[in-house]
């Protein structure tokens, strides 16, 4: 496969258009909050672990030039510093 040349932000984007017409529905229950899920921007194919390793190992064996994204699902950022991280919505 092509490398496919996005900067940061698009390759964010991407990822979270495809969470939120799509994935969200199917990931964001029970089990799943608080789990890392790893998103490539370009397929819209995703993993989910505790920590995001494995899919993201996972996916770039699929594509070595896979985009990656990752975020906690169900809150607003996927570490925090300091503080707390808030939930979002149910």
């Amino acid at each position: 496969m092509q490398a496919i040349f996005w900067t940061e932000e698009e390759v964010a984007q991407r990822a979270k258009d495809f969470y939120e017409n799509g994935i969200r529905q199917k990931v964001e229950h029970g089990d799943n909050i608080g789990k890392m899920i790893v998103i490539d921007a370009e397929t819209s194919e995703y993993g989910i672990d505790e920590i995001g390793i494995e899919p993201g190992k996972r996916l770039k064996q699929k594509n070595p030039n896979a985009r990656l994204f990752m975020m906690r699902i169900g809150y607003n950022a996927a570490f925090g510093f300091g503080g707390a991280m808030e939930r979002i919505a149910e």
